[in-house]
């Protein structure tokens, strides 16, 4: 993003610094040569990494700060609102990308999930997450996201390929609830101490376009995750 903003800043000090300015139609020397060759180079950049911008806009607020006016946006929050927005533009190019390879996994995925809430004891809450109570516990429940639990898991794909697991390993792990997968920070809220359920993850809730490892592992982008975890304690 950092290119993006040199290149932003650039052209529109070039463009501001054009305006009411005479055009040219030929250059006289090297420098000459340089300077615009310079001012396409880096126009071109913008137009690559964000053929959205609006000219006009780009320039006006570059003449406002230059001429201390006031702004339509407020100072302070500039640099938070460009880096969400770029962040964004990027989770969606990487969404984009993900979709175009592995559609079919998240046909497949709608299609298991589908499939699988209708069978018995398969509860489904708001969000799309389905779970079943395997063992029912009798301690408490976390409180809230923030709480740090222990637990033993068993994770595989729909087709039941494993792909991590603290059972098979012997040794259970502790973690802050806030610090994984959104389907595992509501799921795990809903157990009381010594609970064991089944958790079957949509990929919204899961990794989505983002799978572990880019995809080269068991878990590939859009894939929904199935667990069955054991909440131990509470930290």
């Amino acid at each position: 993003m950092k290119k993006l903003l040199v290149a932003v800043l650039a052209v529109a000090t070039l463009a501001s610094c054009n305006n009411g300015v005479k055009r040219v139609s030929s250059l006289n020397n090297e420098l000459d040569s340089v300077s615009y060759s310079l001012g396409v180079d880096m126009a071109a950049k913008l137009k690559q990494s964000f053929p959205d911008v609006d000219k006009s806009l780009l320039i006006q607020g570059y003449s406002d700060a230059l001429d201390s006016v006031d702004l339509l946006v407020e100072e302070k929050g500039i640099n938070t609102q460009l880096r969400m927005y770029f962040q964004k533009a990027q989770q969606r190019k990487q969404e984009e990308a993900a979709a175009a390879k592995y559609g079919s996994v998240k046909e497949e995925g709608v299609k298991f999930l589908e499939e699988n809430k209708g069978k018995e004891g398969v509860v489904t809450t708001d969000s799309g997450l389905q779970y079943i109570v395997l063992k029912e516990g009798s301690g408490e429940t976390p409180d809230g996201p923030a709480a740090n639990v222990e637990v033993h898991y068993h994770g595989t794909t729909p087709d039941g390929t494993v792909f991590d697991s603290s059972v098979d390993r012997g040794k259970s792990i502790s973690f802050p609830l806030n610090g994984v997968i959104k389907g595992w920070t509501e799921g795990v809220q809903l157990m009381k101490v010594g609970a064991k359920y089944k958790f079957f993850i949509p990929q919204e809730l899961a990794y989505g376009a983002n799978a572990p490892q880019g995809g080269a592992g068991p878990i590939k982008p859009f894939m929904p995750l199935v667990f069955e975890v054991e909440l131990i304690k509470i930290n």
